[in-house]
């Protein structure tokens, strides 16, 4: 059941260099989903986000989250040909940095979906450690 980045480009609109995701792992759609995020040394961002020790933005981290999320909605035979926009986090809260080498785990939980909005419980992980967590909120259209 794995999804490649390919894949994800059929269901999702992102591409490089905003396509944050690298595959999905796991999949319920409108319900469960895991993605992955190898945090590469030559990510674009890095080159002016702390270039001395580089850290991942926590709001690349949320929307990586988002993305994951939308892949799940957009999967659902109702939503496919839509778009997911981002509607809204709550409560965001990030716990460690995220660095290169790293691989991101990013798991959403969705809650209630309806035909124009979404919510989900989001976090990511690194090593099996929360490095973010937050609701998302989507918008559809």
């Amino acid at each position: 059941m794995p999804i490649d980045k390919e894949g994800i480009k059929n269901i999702i609109p992102h591409r490089d260099p905003f396509l944050l995701i690298d595959e999905i792992i796991e999949m319920e759609p409108g319900k469960t989903i895991t993605g992955v995020k190898f945090v590469n040394a030559d990510e674009y961002y890095f080159k002016g986000h702390f270039p001395q020790e580089p850290v991942m933005p926590g709001v690349l981290i949320i929307e990586a989250l988002a993305q994951t999320g939308a892949v799940a909605i957009l999967s659902l035979p109702e939503h496919k040909g839509k778009i997911a926009y981002f509607g809204g986090i709550k409560n965001a809260r990030f716990r460690q940095k995220v660095v290169p080498g790293d691989v991101l785990t990013l798991k959403v939980e969705l809650g209630r979906l309806r035909s124009s909005a979404g919510t989900g419980q989001a976090s990511a992980f690194v090593d099996g450690k929360v490095v973010c967590e937050c609701e998302i909120l989507f918008a559809m259209s």
